[in-house]
C-alpha cells in the first residue's frame, strides 16, 4: 500500500498546483488570484505584500495535469508566489513528480514518467535552461532532494525491488545506498544544515508509514513521534518545523514540542510545503466539480494570521507537489 503511495500518490504527493488571471482583495479567509501579468501586486495583495523579502521573491516550482492514462499531459511550471511571471520548465505525455529546489534555488530536480519507461531524475539549470538526465536507474526514480552544499542528490529508488534510499554525488555521479531495508523506504528531504534527514519507512507495518530521522554522523535512524499514518515531510530552514502528510491532513509540526496544526484535508492526499521563512504554507487544494471534471488551485497561507488566497491553475486542470524555493 506504501508503494502505491510512493510510485503514484507520494511521489506526486509532496506533493501541487497554480496559476490564474484577474485582480485579488484579501484581507482574510480565502479568496482568488488570477493570472496576472508581471507588475508590483503588492497593493492589490495584503497577504503577500507583508511577506519578508525572502519569501516574496522566491518561487514556486509545481506540476499541472490534464488528461488521463496514456493521454495524460503534465506539466512543471514556475511561479511567483503573487501569481507573476509563470514560467513553463517542463511538458511531456507522461508524468512529472516531486520537484525539488537547490538551497540556492538556482537548480530545481524532479521525476518524469514517459509512456512504457520508469521514472527518471532529471535537474533543470535556471541560469543556463539545461534539463540533465542524472539517475536513470531501471526502477522508479522519485522525490529527490539537494543537500545543502548542492553537491549531492539523496532519492529514493525501487532499483534493488523495493524502494530504498540513495545517494548521488553530483561531481562524479557515483551513487551509493543510504538507508537500504526489507520495507519500503522513500520521500527523503533534507535538514538544511545537512547533518540529517527525514524520510518515510513503513518497516514497523506494511503499509503504514511513519516519519523517520537519518543522521548522517552515526548512520542510524529515529522515529519522529506522530499519531497515525504520516508521509511527505519537509524540515524548515531553521530546522524548527515540519510539514508533512498527517493521514489526509496537510499539517505543520512543531518538533521541539511535538504540537501540531492541521491546515485542510486538500481532497488530493497531498501536504502542505513550507516557504523560506517558514511563516507560510503553499498547498494543492482540490476544487468543485466543473462540468463532471475536478481541478486543484494553489492555496497559500499564514501560519500566523491564518489568512490565505488561492491561485488557479492554468488550464483547470490537476495542480500537484508544489515546493517553495529562493
Amino acid at each position: 500500500m506504501l508503494k502505491s503511495m510512493t510510485y503514484l500518490s507520494t511521489i506526486r504527493s509532496a506533493v501541487a498546483i497554480m496559476v490564474g488571471s484577474g485582480i485579488l482583495v484579501i484581507l482574510a479567509g480565502c479568496q482568488t488570484l488570477s493570472s496576472m501579468t508581471p507588475s508590483d501586486t503588492t497593493a492589490i495583495n495584503p497577504l503577500t505584500a507583508t511577506m519578508p523579502v525572502i519569501d516574496r521573491l522566491g518561487r514556486i516550482a509545481y506540476v499541472e495535469e490534464q488528461g488521463f492514462g496514456a493521454a495524460k499531459i503534465s506539466s512543471l511550471y514556475t511561479i511567483r508566489p503573487d501569481g507573476n511571471d509563470r514560467q513553463l520548465i517542463e511538458q511531456l505525455n507522461g508524468y512529472i513528480y516531486s520537484p525539488a529546489w537547490s538551497a540556492d534555488g538556482q537548480l530545481l530536480a524532479y521525476s518524469k514518467q514517459e509512456a512504457r519507461q520508469y521514472p527518471q531524475i532529471y535537474i533543470y539549470d535556471r541560469n543556463k535552461q539545461s534539463h540533465n538526465l542524472v539517475v536513470k536507474e531501471k526502477g522508479s526514480n522519485l522525490s529527490p532532494t539537494f543537500s545543502p552544499d548542492g553537491q549531492k542528490l539523496i532519492y529514493s529508488s525501487s532499483v534493488g525491488g523495493n524502494a530504498d534510499i540513495y545517494e548521488l554525488s553530483l561531481n562524479n555521479g557515483v551513487i551509493k545506498p543510504l538507508v537500504s531495508l526489507p520495507s519500503t523506504e522513500v520521500q527523503p528531504s533534507y535538514a538544511a544544515d545537512g547533518k540529517s534527514f527525514v524520510y518515510v519507512s513503513d518497516k514497523v507495518r506494511a503499509g503504514r508509514p511513519r516519519i523517520y530521522r537519518y543522521t548522517f554522523a552515526t548512520g542510524m535512524s529515529t522515529q519522529i513521534a506522530t499519531s497515525g499514518y504520516a508521509a511527505s515531510p519537509q524540515l524548515s530552514l531553521d530546522g524548527q518545523r515540519m510539514s508533512y502528510l498527517n493521514g489526509r491532513q496537510a499539517a505543520v509540526m512543531s518538533l521541539a514540542s511535538g504540537q501540531v496544526v492541521n491546515l485542510a484535508e486538500t481532497g488530493l492526499d497531498e501536504p502542505a510545503r513550507l516557504s523560506p521563512t517558514a511563516q507560510y504554507t503553499v498547498y494543492a487544494m482540490q476544487n468543485s466539480k466543473i462540468n463532471g471534471s475536478i481541478g486543484s488551485s494553489l492555496v497559500i497561507r499564514s501560519l500566523t494570521g491564518g489568512s490565505s488566497y488561492t491561485i488557479n491553475s492554468k488550464s483547470g486542470g490537476l495542480a500537484r507537489s508544489p515546493v517553495w524555493g529562493r
